[in-house]
């Protein structure tokens, strides 16, 4: 997406134009500042704004003109989720129960876009404590859909997802436990990355921290990888993140998919629900990839119903979230997550190590059926986004339903995966279908997904 505007610019496009002094980041900031003065009160996309975005703006301007970069993000604004520690503010996890003490270091991906120059401009919405889609929580109230303001964005990540379609900045971080950052994407038009499981290091690592991981989301597959260059650095804090991997993750993005085998996946253990238009999406992307020279098929892995390993991964989350909070603030908790934490309160240690050993022979029966594909192509949701308004009913049958029976598999199974918007439906919502690889297998994964978006018409930015 190349404009005059830098706020509807690529990370690419912008850092292009500060290299030949076409444009600053002064200039860049204050254009995506007056968008979201003009839009944000009904988005509603910020938990907080950072007062010296300003200032950083002007400070890497005064390197650039001085020919010294700071690093491959030097101006470009970004964006944090409310999950995540940005030093100077508090990390309220969009809840009321949470103390309002400004963290005091930055958690590791934060402290990547630091080092590489990138501007911070603010910490975005997200559901309380990440635990479900529909973008609203009890601390900041709704976050709407910038494509259709009666419809939610997603979640968790869901100021991410509509900071992004909103063009509120080009780079936004995610977290993604369950499809936390491919379902805001999906729904916003917008490509999410949940990268393997340990690239990108954590800490504090949250309720969810045996299947979450933290990523991009941006307006396209070639910046999602840029940001992916800074997120990805080994952090000594993190016990779990993989060691450095020396690459610019842009490195064979553009390599096609010609003679790579693709599966068409309709089933991942269960029955899992996707309308029409959806199906529709999913085979007019395995078209589009085989007409680049994929060779793609119809398969279906052998898995057990993965419902119920991720059910209890999620409910024994909760419940020990919620028992960690003091009983007094217990009754400011979303009922929703009182809810599923009493549900699976009663479950004994060795239902959760059973649900463990399921999770890796998921895990293990996901890494056979790549023995005979590079890349599998899934539905992402099953339909457009959803109401905003719309209370949340019984959350335990929602979550198979209406918000991820095609993503969680994958943080089960700690792969990559990637959603890839693939154009608008009847109404005039985003659509998008979901692109993954094999574990650590990040480099082909954002292949395919480029691939994809190099063929389809994808959605450009909300008409605002």
């Amino acid at each position: 997406m190349s404009t005059t505007d830098p706020a509807l610019m690529t990370a690419e496009d912008l850092l292009a134009h500060y290299a030949t002094r076409r444009l600053s980041p002064v200039e860049a900031l204050k254009a995506v500042t007056e968008r979201v003065a003009r839009m944000n009160p009904w988005v509603n996309a910020f938990a907080c704004l950072n007062p010296r975005a300003i200032q950083q703006a002007g400070e890497s301007e005064a390197r650039w003109m001085a020919g010294r970069p700071m690093g491959a993000l030097d101006g470009v604004p970004a964006t944090v989720k409310d999950l995540l520690n940005l030093a100077g503010f508090p990390t309220r996890r969009g809840s009321r129960a949470t103390d309002a003490t400004p963290a005091t270091e930055d958690s590791p991906s934060v402290l990547g876009l630091k080092q590489a120059g990138a501007v911070i401009i603010g910490k975005t919405t997200t559901t309380e404590f990440g635990w479900k889609s529909p973008g609203d929580c009890p601390l900041h109230g709704i976050t709407r859909n910038p494509w259709d303001r009666a419809r939610t964005p997603g979640g968790s990540s869901s100021g991410a997802g509509a900071a992004a379609a909103a063009c509120f900045g080009p780079l936004h971080i995610g977290t993604d436990a369950g499809g936390s950052i491919r379902i805001p994407a999906a729904w916003c038009g917008v490509v999410g990355v949940k990268p393997s499981f340990g690239r990108v290091p954590q800490w504090p690592l949250g309720a969810f921290s045996g299947v979450a991981v933290a990523g991009p989301m941006a307006r396209s597959v070639r910046d999602s990888a840029l940001m992916l260059n800074a997120l990805a650095r080994h952090d000594r804090r993190d016990p779990f993140c993989l060691p450095d991997d020396a690459r610019d993750w842009r490195d064979g993005i553009e390599g096609g998919v010609r003679g790579l085998r693709v599966a068409v996946v309709r089933r991942q253990g269960f029955d899992a629900f996707c309308d029409a238009e959806g199906w529709a999406a999913l085979d007019a992307a395995a078209a589009a990839l085989e007409s680049q020279g994929a060779i793609v098929e119809e398969a279906e892995p052998a898995l057990p119903d993965v419902r119920a390993i991720f059910g209890r991964v999620w409910g024994v989350a909760l419940a020990r979230l919620v028992a960690g909070i003091p009983e007094e603030r217990r009754a400011l908790l979303d009922a929703g997550i009182l809810e599923v934490a009493r549900d699976q309160s009663s479950m004994t240690a060795a239902e959760f190590l059973g649900a463990e050993a399921l999770r890796i022979e998921a895990a293990h029966a996901m890494a056979q059926f790549h023995a005979g594909f590079d890349l599998l192509l899934t539905p992402c949701t099953p339909t457009a986004a959803i109401a905003a308004d719309q209370p949340t009913l019984h959350p335990q049958q929602a979550l198979w339903r209406d918000w991820a029976p095609w993503t969680f598999l994958f943080n089960l199974s700690r792969q990559p995966a990637i959603s890839v918007p693939v154009g608008l439906d009847s109404a005039g919502m985003p659509r998008a279908v979901q692109v993954a690889a094999a574990l650590y297998r990040d480099d082909l994964a954002l292949r395919g997904a480029r691939a994809l978006e190099a063929a389809v018409q994808a959605p450009a930015a909300p008409d605002l």
